[in-house]
């Protein structure tokens, strides 16, 4: 039980770094002729199939999955709810990536829309997940230095949900990817701080028992 409390949150804070890398990757070389702005998180890594942008998304859904092994082992009390709406998350932006290199080019326009309501439930699951996280964590003295922050960051997602629901209706999809890959940039944030705070708790459990060592 120590070992996985001390590996969720370095699987975790390892996939956030190599999502943040293969995104940098992703800007360097772009898809040709496709406008990541324009375009749905969906379409464009379908369009990048088995590319960066891909990667970056299966490395950050991972570091959401492990996010909520760390909690489960750390016995954080976020409830049930929180924990599957981010297993939600996590899973959607793994399956957002994995699709479009699984699946052949004939099957694409047929899941197209099913692989859209992928991305979408993701975006929905992520700040709903951080808003009962927040309320937790602001009645736990281990997580209340944070939980400012997480309810902020899901305060911001639902405000960007706010936003992809005009851009895709009245909005008539313009600069729908802008949107999209803003709520990308407030999921890594939000499970950044969880990551992070899980690190630092186990760094404390850790280092405690080794202090005491010395005292006595």
């Amino acid at each position: 039980m120590l070992a996985s409390k001390r590996l969720y949150p370095l699987i975790a804070c390892a996939g956030l770094v190599m999502a943040a890398a293969a995104a940098v990757v992703a800007q360097i070389s772009p898809v040709p002729y496709a406008g990541p702005l324009d375009l749905t998180v969906s379409r464009y890594v379908a369009l990048d199939s088995g590319g960066a942008t891909g990667f970056a998304l299966v490395s950050l859904g991972i570091a959401a999955l492990a996010v909520v092994a760390g909690l489960r082992a750390a016995k954080a009390q976020v409830g049930l709810l929180a924990e599957r709406l981010t297993l939600v998350w996590g899973a959607g932006l793994v399956l957002v990536a994995a699709l479009p290199a699984v699946l052949p080019a004939t099957a694409m326009e047929g899941i197209a829309d099913a692989h859209h309501l992928v991305a979408v439930a993701a975006f929905v699951a992520m700040p709903a997940a951080g808003g009962l996280m927040a309320a937790r964590f602001n009645a736990d003295e281990r997580w209340r230095p944070v939980a400012r922050v997480v309810e902020w960051l899901a305060l911001a997602g639902g405000f960007g949900l706010l936003a992809l629901t005009y851009v895709a209706l009245p909005g008539h999809g313009v600069l729908i990817g802008l949107v999209e890959w803003s709520l990308v940039g407030t999921g890594a944030a939000l499970t950044g701080v969880q990551a992070v705070t899980l690190a630092r708790l186990s760094l404390v459990r850790n280092t405690a028992p080794a202090s005491h060592a010395v005292l006595s």
